[in-house]
């Protein structure tokens, strides 16, 4: 396995450094490969063949939306023609987009996020000039933040020969993707309206009503037999029948931030992948000071260290620019016409900036992540 990260990280098998008093692993997992990392200091505090390269399924969506989110303002409109659907591999998860029917950029991430829509992949992708195009900006932006393990053969994480990523790799993308404003929100998004289809009554009058969507990332959102876990605040879940189950979670306890990444767990329990997370981020939170690390999250390839609180990068998230460097304390909403939206709250940590779009990148300091996800209901 590739040594990116730390020579411990790319052993096969369980690796821990644990101190005086720190709790043992649990002892019932079945993944086979998973990662621990505090999000803010990049520390990996425990990993399972966390350099494994298997199929990443929907979470490879993590890379699609940090590589293709800056590029297009949220309110743009698009309208969709049948090419843009063209190749849409059977049996995708879709969240109902129609050709010849008008969505805007907002609509799309969120069909993106909360429906994993691979039918809002492919209309994304055809707005940045196509499937392949796409593809090749998401391997160059993997390159970029040293995801060496990753090969991206289609945009959207469906099946594909030599499609692949890993544990480490996932949670590199979600680290990125969670300095952007709009990724935070959408991956944090518990249900939201979606434009329906354009019908003429019997007067011939057209109307387009909205239907509800719910994220499918159960940590999240709750199943029946599992609760939404405490403190989650995104990221994306996945799975197809090569790769399995496989999720990426953020989530804040007490100040610490923590991403977990499990793949392919081998028992067939229903919601399993999320299981082994919820008991991961729990060992985790309880490990947190009383273990050495086993390597550490990679800054991006062109990233300089920098402690410079106060610095600014222009542009928005969504907008001409990119916020992966945005100052600004966040206070924005997922709510969507009404009462079927979730608030969420946005914090900035510390006052430490990471300005990612400038060549900056803090190694083993604070960064803004999400605080604890409060709820509206």
């Amino acid at each position: 396995m590739s040594t990116v990260g730390g020579a411990q990280l790319g052993k096969s098998g369980a690796q821990a450094n644990l101190g005086a008093g720190a709790p043992v692993l649990p002892k019932d997992l079945s993944a086979r490969s998973w990662i621990v990392a505090d999000a803010e200091s990049g520390d990996v505090l425990a990993s399972h063949n966390a350099h494994w390269r298997l199929p990443p399924a929907s979470t490879l969506k993590m890379l699609f939306a940090d590589t293709l989110l800056p590029k297009f303002p949220k309110t743009q409109k698009h309208k969709v023609q049948l090419s843009d659907l063209a190749g849409i591999g059977a049996g995708s998860s879709m969240v109902g987009i129609k050709e010849e029917e008008t969505y805007t950029v907002h609509d799309l991430w969120l069909g993106v996020f909360l429906k994993s829509g691979n039918d809002a992949v492919h209309v994304l992708s055809a707005m940045n000039g196509g499937v392949d195009r796409t593809v090749k900006d998401m391997n160059a932006r993997a390159e970029e933040l040293q995801a060496l393990d990753t090969n991206v053969v289609s945009p959207d994480g469906y099946d594909e020969k030599k499609q692949v990523s890993s544990a480490y790799d996932l949670t590199l993308f979600a680290r990125s993707g969670l300095q952007n404003e709009d990724f935070r929100e959408y991956c944090s998004t518990v249900r939201a309206d979606f434009p329906g289809e354009t019908k003429k009554n019997k007067k011939g009058k057209t109307t387009r009503k909205s239907f509800e969507i719910q994220n499918t990332n159960r940590l999240l959102a709750g199943d029946a037999g599992l609760d939404a876990y405490k403190g989650i605040a995104g990221v994306k879940n996945g799975n197809t029948t090569n790769a399995g189950a496989t999720f990426t979670g953020v989530a804040e306890r007490d100040g610490k931030v923590l991403l977990v990444t499990v793949m392919n767990p081998q028992k067939t329990e229903h919601n399993e992948v999320y299981k082994e997370t919820a008991k991961l981020l729990d060992w985790g939170f309880q490990a947190s000071g009383k273990v050495s690390p086993v390597g550490e999250l990679v800054p991006p390839k062109s990233a300089k260290t920098s402690a410079q609180p106060g610095a600014g990068a222009s542009g928005e998230a969504g907008g001409s620019g990119d916020d992966r460097g945005s100052s600004k304390p966040v206070a924005a909403s997922a709510s969507t016409d009404g009462s079927s939206g979730v608030g969420i709250a946005l914090g900035i940590a510390g006052g430490v900036l990471v300005l990612l779009a400038a060549g900056v990148f803090l190694i083993n300091r604070r960064w803004p992540l999400p605080e604890l996800m409060r709820r509206r209901r």
